[in-house]
């Protein structure tokens, strides 16, 4: 069985600011709003951003609403479309700024 010499033999450089970031961006809670949809008496609807929420890795997530009147700490972020869809035709839904790992890194941005 022959052996196969690697066309790079020198190791990278273990680059630790790198790797901390990286650490960052994989851990990092997602930030999302709670939207409240209602209906216009012209037939129209409208919305307007209840709440904010943070959710974690773990699965759960606060929220406070616009107004910081309300704050939960709930199980999961779905639980806080129970808590803003209490009124007769309002519903309630997750609007996620951006999607896990979504934020392209640029190490020039770093200081």
């Amino acid at each position: 069985m022959g052996t196969v010499s690697p066309d790079h033999t020198a190791p990278e450089p273990f680059d630790f600011d790198q790797e901390v970031r990286s650490l960052v961006l994989d851990t990092a809670p997602r930030l999302f709003a709670v939207v409240q949809e209602f209906a216009l008496d012209d037939g129209w609807r409208d919305a307007e951003v209840a709440a904010w929420g943070v959710a974690y890795q773990d699965g759960h997530a606060d929220v406070t609403s616009v107004d910081a009147r309300r704050r939960f700490s709930l199980p999961s972020p779905d639980r806080a479309i129970r808590h803003f869809a209490l009124l007769d035709g309002v519903i309630a839904r997750l609007v996620w700024l951006a999607p896990p790992r979504a934020v392209a890194f640029d190490p020039a941005e770093v200081t």
